[in-house]
């Protein structure tokens, strides 16, 4: 053809590419940084200016209390006007882009002198929050979570509370803050069940532990054991085991808190043997700093021996005390065991007392970074926001204070940080970049996926690793989105740079680039010029499927309804073969469309084949309640002919169905394979355990053959449960580790005046090493 003149076949140096691509999200993820960076130095520098004032009355704009006013029409204290106009590059939420303002958790008071202090001084951040943003219109939300527990948010914004009237929002209790705060630690929590903890001390007690899961990272590992003459481990598969504290393990170890019963006798010394032997032969954890928490209502020794043996003099292990109950009979007993171990107690006498006191084992872990002025970036796993609608990480770093007298102490002042959408991460490494460059399908009557035999791809994609369930992952875990139903827009420009192109379409973007009408707008060249020889090249298809739409007769047997081309620059091409009173395609077909950043499921299916080769996609029906057991049986007796069947199969043709009981295949999956979830169906297990309970059949043979089976599968699935609660996610270390500094101040240990006497042969150097401090 008369292009063909200007076409050459190019080879992409596929380290080169990676190598360019890696610099992109390198700098990416250092502007991100140093934006952080100024906001911790604006914080530091506030700070260290500032004199405490108990006295000091400011009226700051409270996210709660903005814009409200009384009955009489005035504003309310703490909520005079703030001015907010909704804005798309924050979700379209009505935002203040010139001040931030202040959210403060219902369970603290709002006009406590450390909050309206902290609040005075940190005022200041509001010029860098704007100059970063001018810096870097891609930034979206930038905030400081206090110590004291106000959160500042920029650009600011109203916060509604729940249907209860409560804000329960703590920022210390945030992934990004702890991460930043603090090292990775292992954590071994002690709960006493005995016989005087019943009641609503057992409540306290669960509340304590669970606001300590709350606390703990990826980064993290932990155990829980109960004790009274025996040890319980709250899951017992995990005997002696640390696990890593991600969300699905502490749902795991939460929905097991609530079997715990108080009684007997609580023998202290035996959960902590256990506890020490668990710590010093840990093989799976942090492998930075650990601590143990104590959880009870008294203690009848200080159990010195058991800490001399195991932690002292190195003291590696911190010794965190909650004393529940209001109650102190035991007290100096608990406070010696934190003391001297480098940890902290605090008594909790009722629920709204739990997290405050929780946190302040944060504060004494944070003392070796403060000291060592260890400003570690912390880039957290990614994570779904809080509307569920956005994959995103957060880049933060702790903010520290300066002042001489308060350095020894270790004061940490909170972390500042940016969300990133991982969308933008994305951006770095173009897909269309990557991969396959396109097909040809056409979806037949009967539901088949032909592929086109004469269109081959220039080059074939490298399969995907199997992609885990996370509910949050590793930075180097992140992929693009395998939704089918989600259809992401093509950045062939950035709109988001300037506010004057954030209402263009991307059609109208590339026009006016290509025009040269707007010389500030930042467009991809490349993928442009790439999605232009697509149109060009893939054009004598149309005459190709018009030829067929003509001789529709002739070609009736086929049974195509529609055809449609995909290229990997977002290109689609649709031929439609049926009238326009035959609207064949449901709302889920028009949603499943083709671009650059969404490759939907039948392009992945038939890049990963032989160029050439045909894919079929067979729908099923989803079976539905009520239904008959005899349909049941049916469904699994057909199971077990087609396992049957399968190894005779040939490796290039797929057939998905529902596989509910014990005999399905196992197949051992390599790093470079595809698992699509598609493939696997919950409806089957469901049907397979309706008819184990509910079968009232003559035929015990079937019976006990469905009953065996399913009581395989069941044992079976506990233990891949428990197989899955010891595993971890491959995840780099933190670059540092502080757990100790030989400057920290061990006597803030929760505002203990003296330590109980002890046998002077025992204790004496241990107490002058900790007062000599």
């Amino acid at each position: 053809s008369k292009y063909e003149k200007d076409v050459a076949i190019e080879e992409i140096d596929g380290l080169q590419l990676v190598k360019k691509l890696a610099k992109n999200m390198e700098e990416m993820f250092h502007k991100k940084s140093e934006a952080v960076r100024r906001l911790v130095e604006a914080a530091e520098d506030a700070y260290l200016k500032h004199e405490f004032d108990a006295d000091l009355q400011y009226e700051y704009f409270n996210a709660v209390l903005i814009n409200e006013r009384d009955e009489e029409g005035n504003y309310l204290e703490l909520g005079k006007e703030f001015i907010l106009v909704p804005n798309d590059h924050f979700n379209n939420l009505p935002v203040n882009i010139s001040l931030s303002d202040v959210q403060v958790p219902t369970n603290m008071y709002n006009k406590d002198p450390a909050i309206v202090n902290g609040v005075y001084w940190s005022e200041s951040l509001n010029k860098v929050f704007v100059d970063n943003f001018d810096r870097d219109p891609s930034l979206i939300w930038q905030y400081f979570g206090s110590a004291k527990g106000f959160f500042r948010q920029y650009p600011g914004i109203k916060w509604e509370p729940d249907e209860n009237g409560v804000i329960a929002f703590d920022c210390r209790n945030r992934k990004w803050y702890i991460q930043a705060a603090t090292s990775p630690k292992d954590v071994v929590i002690l709960v006493d069940v005995s016989g005087s903890m019943k009641g609503l001390r057992l409540t306290i007690a669960k509340q304590t532990v669970s606001s300590i899961l709350d606390t703990l990272g990826d980064d993290d590992f932990f155990n829980i054991i109960a004790y009274n003459e025996e040890l319980h481990y709250v899951e017992p598969c995990l005997n002696g085991t640390l696990v890593q504290a991600d969300r699905a393990n502490k749902e795991h170890f939460r929905e097991h808190l609530d079997k715990l019963f108080a009684k007997g006798i609580g023998m202290l010394d035996i959960a902590l043997n256990e506890a020490f032997n668990m710590l010093n032969e840990v093989r799976q954890g942090s492998i930075c700093s650990q601590a143990i928490m104590l959880i009870t209502d008294g203690a009848v020794d200080t159990y010195d021996t058991i800490f001399a043996k195991y932690n002292w003099p190195d003291r590696k292990v911190r010794i965190f005390t909650y004393l529940i109950g209001r109650e102190a009979a035991f007290a100096d007993n608990l406070k010696w065991m934190a003391c001297a171990n480098k940890g902290f107690f605090t008594q909790i006498s009722t629920l709204a007392d739990v997290q405050e006191n929780v946190m302040e084992y944060l504060h004494v872990l944070s003392r070796p970074k403060v000291i060592d002025q260890e400003h570690d970036v912390v880039w957290t796993e990614a994570y779904v926001d809080s509307t569920g609608l956005v994959l995103m990480t957060t880049v933060a770093m702790p903010v520290f204070s300066k002042q001489n007298e308060t350095r020894s102490k270790g004061i940490l002042l909170g972390v500042v940080g940016t969300d990133v959408p991982v969308k933008e991460l994305l951006k770095t490494i173009p897909k269309y970049k990557l991969g396959i460059h396109g097909y040809a399908f056409a979806i037949t009557n009967n539901g088949y996926i032909l592929t086109h035999p004469e269109l081959r791809p220039l080059y074939e994609e490298g399969k995907k690793r199997r992609k885990p369930n996370y509910s949050s992952v590793d930075l180097s875990e992140v992929e693009w989105e395998d939704r089918d139903d989600v259809v992401s827009d093509v950045s062939y420009c950035n709109t988001d740079l300037h506010p004057e192109h954030r209402q263009m379409t991307q059609l109208e973007a590339i026009k006016r680039y290509l025009t040269g009408k707007e010389p500030l707008l930042q467009c991809d060249k490349e993928l442009i010029q790439e999605v232009l020889f697509d149109a060009v090249v893939s054009a004598p298809i149309e005459a190709y499927w018009t030829s067929l739409a003509l001789n529709k007769s002739e070609n009736s047997d086929k049974g195509v309804e529609v055809a449609f081309l995909g290229t990997r620059t977002g290109l689609s091409r649709i031929n439609l073969f049926v009238g326009p009173e035959q609207d064949f395609l449901t709302a889920e077909d028009k949603e499943n469309i083709f671009n650059a950043d969404h490759f939907p499921l039948w392009y992945r299916r038939a890049a990963e084949q032989i160029p050439g080769s045909f894919v079929y996609s067979i729908p099923f029906s989803t079976v539905t309640f009520p239904f008959s057991v005899s349909s049941v049986i049916q469904h699994l007796i057909l199971f077990r002919i087609l396992y049957a069947v399968l190894p005779m199969l040939t490796s290039r043709f797929f057939f998905f169905f529902a596989m509910p009981i014990a005999q399905r295949l196992k197949q051992t999956l390599e790093p470079c394979d595809t698992e699509y979830p598609a493939f696997v169906s919950e409806q089957a297990k469901i049907i397979a355990l309706y008819a184990f309970q509910n079968t009232q059949m003559n035929s015990g043979h079937l019976n006990a053959v469905l009953r065996r089976s399913l009581l395989n599968y069941i044992i079976h699935n506990e233990s891949l449960k428990c197989e899955r609660l010891k595993s971890q996610k491959i995840r780099r270390r933190p670059e540092s580790c502080h757990g100790f500094h030989p400057e920290e101040n061990a006597r803030e240990c929760g505002g203990v005046p003296g330590l109980t006497a002890k046998p002077p042969f025992v204790l004496l150097p241990l107490l002058l090493t900790i007062f000599s401090r």
